[in-house]
């Protein structure tokens, strides 16, 4: 007689519970403070980002391991998602290089997009950020901008978790989501960083200059212009690589992520018998369920 076949376990992501999400919303209000502060400063500020990095820096390492420890306090995180943490992170950090600096072409953007979407927000914020942090150890990318990448990332690992989840789209559609996902997030975080760098930079011409002291609304004009005559090309090179590789590749690693939290089994608590009463029950005991069948 022929067994039916076993229907397959959804994969689900790493649970994010309520010590979690408010840790993530503390680093979330603490970077956009920190990326945003010029914008309100007057003339007699110090602007150079390269000074409040350092203590962004001190910031978000512990507040990183905040959400790591909620994470596990709220038990949606044990040895297994972390060993898949530190794989994923290795083999982000390892892709950035391959691409960096060749007219914004960096596939680790289409790793970070699944990765966020499979493993869940918490988890994408922290995969993002410890990638990006890995990777400019790597190759000696540390410097001031380094606390406002891993923050960037961050969130962009962060949005693809927040993605209608795959019980409600899955297939082509699912993957025509990602993609429109990593192409906005390409923009977005290229936008982002530039904000970072644009405060510090003076002398450009009075068109795209940031003006310490003046309206904010005049200084987000300002800061267009300066992305649109600067890095649009750089952050459309970034977007076209990572819907290419989601469109390609997607389906394909997207089956092997879900497998593989499948298998490491993150949601479900395990439970141990150690009195041994299970074994000592009869058998007819043990296999009587509440309703008497």
């Amino acid at each position: 007689m022929n067994r039916p076949a076993r229907a397959l376990r959804p994969a689900r992501p790493v649970r994010i519970g309520p010590r979690a999400a408010a840790a993530l919303v503390l680093v979330t209000l603490i970077g956009i403070a920190a990326f945003g502060w010029p914008l309100l400063a007057d003339q007699q500020s110090g602007l150079a980002h390269s000074q409040d990095a350092p203590w962004l820096f001190a910031a978000l390492l512990p507040l990183l391991v905040a959400v790591v420890v909620a994470t596990i306090a709220d038990n949606g995180m044990d040895a297994k998602a972390v060993a898949m943490l530190g794989v994923l992170a290795a083999v982000g950090a390892a892709l950035r290089p391959l691409g960096a600096g060749t007219a914004g072409l960096e596939p680790m953007f289409f790793l970070m997009v699944l990765s966020g979407r499979v493993l869940g927000p918490g988890f994408g914020f922290v995969l993002g950020s410890v990638t990006m942090f890995a990777s400019a150890l790597l190759t000696g990318g540390v410097g001031p901008w380094m606390p406002f990448q891993m923050l960037a990332m961050g969130w962009f690992s962060l949005g693809a978790g927040l993605l209608p989840g795959p019980e409600r789209i899955r297939g082509r559609a699912e993957l025509l989501m990602l993609a429109a996902y990593g192409c906005v997030g390409s923009f977005a975080y290229g936008t982002i960083m530039n904000l970072q760098g644009w405060v510090i930079l003076q002398g450009m011409g009075q068109g795209i200059s940031f003006h310490p002291g003046e309206p904010v609304a005049a200084n987000l004009t300002r800061f267009v212009a300066y992305c649109l005559a600067t890095s649009v090309g750089w952050d459309l090179g970034r977007a076209a690589l990572t819907v290419v590789l989601t469109l390609t590749l997607g389906a394909t690693l997207l089956k092997a992520l879900r497998r593989a939290t499948r298998k490491a089994a993150f949601d479900p608590p395990v439970s141990f018998d150690p009195a041994g009463e299970i074994g000592r029950k009869p058998a007819a005991e043990r296999c009587t369920s509440g309703d008497g069948r």
